[in-house]
């Protein structure tokens, strides 16, 4: 492989050129680990986990997955209770209403 910066050939593997020192765009698996943080944040914040998930996907594929997948389940969560909180919530009131409980 050469550089993008200087032409000079450097190893396949490398992360910077060994002559110039500029970065080969390669991320090094330290950088990009799963993280359980950004899969919380995007549980709780689904807007800013699918964000997240786009800016990161080529970059740091490992992280985009943790906070994709968080974003994802916190998004069928809301929805979810978007929907059963009325109805349980129509069928308490009504229980009320007319006096009977089971």
């Amino acid at each position: 492989m050469y550089c993008k910066k200087c032409g000079a050939e450097i190893n396949d593997d490398a992360v910077i050129c060994t002559k110039c020192g500029c970065s080969t765009g390669k991320v090094t698996k330290e950088a990009d680990a799963p993280s359980g943080g950004f899969a919380v944040l995007g549980f709780l914040i689904p807007i800013l986990g699918l964000i997240l998930y786009l800016v990161w996907k080529t970059e740091y594929p490992m992280k985009a997955h943790s906070v994709g997948k968080g974003a994802l389940i916190g998004f069928i969560v809301s929805l979810s209770l978007s929907i059963l909180l009325p109805i349980l919530g129509a069928s308490c009131l009504g229980c009320m209403a007319t006096g009977t409980y089971y």
